[in-house]
C-alpha cells in the first residue's frame, strides 16, 4: 500500500479505524476476533491504526480497545503507527495541579494499555471549552519534546481552533467527519490542512448508528439519489460503494488518510482494497460533479466540543 504523511510519520493511504472492536456498531465481537483482524489488515499493509482511551467505556471500561490494539501489534510494534486520544475535564486540571500533568496522567494510561513507551500520534479528543486548548497545545509540545509523543493533533475541530492551536505547536492531523455525504471541512478546515502542512483523517443503544442524522428515515429517502449514483459508479468499476467512496477522497486531497470502521474482518479487508482502485480524471469528475450537484440531507458537521459532542447522546441513556 502507497504511504502519506503525517508530518513526520509515514503512514498506509488507508488506516483502519479499531473503534467498533470495543463498541458503536452494535454486537462487539470477541478480544481474539479483532486481534486477528488487525494482524490480517497489517499484512495486507495497513500500518496505521487509530483507536482511544475512551473507546469501550460504555460497555466495558476505559482503555478496552487500546488494550486490544497493544495486544494485537505487539510483535511489530516498531513497524506501525498508533493513533490514540484523550478527553481533558477541568476537574482533570484541578486534580493534577496543570493541564500539562493532566493529559500526561491521560497518556501515561494509554502507553500502559497500548503496551508501549510513546504514542506516535497523539490526538485532543474534543476541544473542552472549560479548559484553555492553548495550553493542551502547549503541554502536547513539551511531550514531544520529551520523547512521549510524536506528534499531535485535534479531533473534530474548526479553523479558528485549529489556527491558534498550530501557532503554539505545530499540528501534525485532524481528525473530522469527512464523507461523499459529509463535506463541511472542505471549506476552510481542509484547506487551512493543506496550506499548513496537516494531514486529515476521516472515518466514516450500543450502537452510535441510531443518532447519525443520515440515517433517519426522511433522511435516507432523501439522500437515495446519492446511494444510487454511487452504487451505479460502483457497478461500472466492479467494486462496492464504500470503495468508490474512499477511492474519491484518496484522489480529492493528498493530505487525506482515510480511517474506516468496522467490526468485521471481511469488511475491512474491502475497505483497505480500495487503494486498488484508480479514478482516471473523467471519473474523478464526474463524481465530484453529482456529489455537487445532488442535495445532502442530515448533516451532522465537523466541528464538535466536549460541551456539544455527539458522544453525549449516551448521557441520555443513563
Amino acid at each position: 500500500m502507497k504511504r502519506r504523511k503525517i508530518r513526520s510519520l509515514s503512514v498506509s493511504e488507508i488506516g483502519m479505524g479499531c473503534m467498533g472492536f470495543s463498541h458503536g456498531y452494535g454486537q462487539v465481537p470477541g478480544a481474539g476476533y479483532a486481534e486477528e483482524a488487525i494482524r490480517e489488515a497489517f499484512g495486507y499493509g495497513c500500518n496505521f491504526f487509530d483507536t482511544a482511551e475512551g473507546y469501550g467505556k460504555e460497555l466495558y471500561y476505559p482503555g478496552h480497545n487500546e488494550e486490544i490494539v497493544g495486544r494485537a501489534v505487539r510483535g511489530f510494534r516498531n513497524e506501525v503507527v498508533i493513533a490514540t486520544k484523550l478527553h481533558i475535564r477541568p476537574e482533570a486540571v484541578e486534580d493534577c495541579g496543570s493541564v500539562y500533568a493532566a493529559v500526561r496522567r491521560h497518556l501515561e494510561r494509554s502507553l500502559k494499555n497500548l503496551q508501549i513507551d510513546y504514542v506516535d500520534l497523539y490526538y485532543l479528543h474534543r476541544i473542552n471549552m472549560e479548559v484553555d486548548n492553548l495550553e493542551v497545545a502547549h503541554a502536547m509540545g513539551r511531550l514531544i519534546q520529551e520523547g512521549l509523543v510524536r506528534e499531535w493533533g485535534i479531533s473534530t475541530v474548526d479553523k479558528a481552533q485549529l489556527e491558534a492551536a498550530h501557532a503554539v505547536t505545530p499540528v501534525g492531523a485532524v481528525q473530522n467527519i469527512y464523507s461523499m455525504v459529509e463535506r463541511t471541512s472542505e471549506k476552510d478546515v481542509i484547506p487551512f490542512c493543506v496550506g499548513n502542512g496537516i494531514a486529515t483523517e476521516f472515518g466514516q443503544v450500543d450502537d452510535v448508528r441510531v443518532w447519525v442524522p443520515q440515517l433517519k428515515r426522511e433522511n435516507i429517502t432523501g439522500n437515495m439519489p446519492i446511494v444510487e449514483m454511487l452504487r451505479s459508479f460502483a457497478a461500472e468499476k466492479q467494486a462496492t460503494p464504500a470503495q468508490v467512496s474512499l477511492a474519491w477522497m484518496l484522489r480529492k486531497y493528498t493530505n487525506v488518510v482515510p480511517i474506516p470502521g468496522s467490526k468485521n474482518k471481511e469488511r475491512i479487508m474491502e475497505n483497505l482494497r480500495a487503494c486498488e482502485m484508480q479514478l482516471t480524471d473523467e471519473e474523478f469528475d464526474r463524481l465530484d460533479s453529482e456529489l455537487d450537484r445532488l442535495p445532502v440531507y442530515g448533516i451532522r458537521g465537523h466541528a464538535e466540543t466536549e460541551q456539544t459532542s455527539f458522544g453525549n447522546n449516551w448521557l441520555k441513556l443513563k
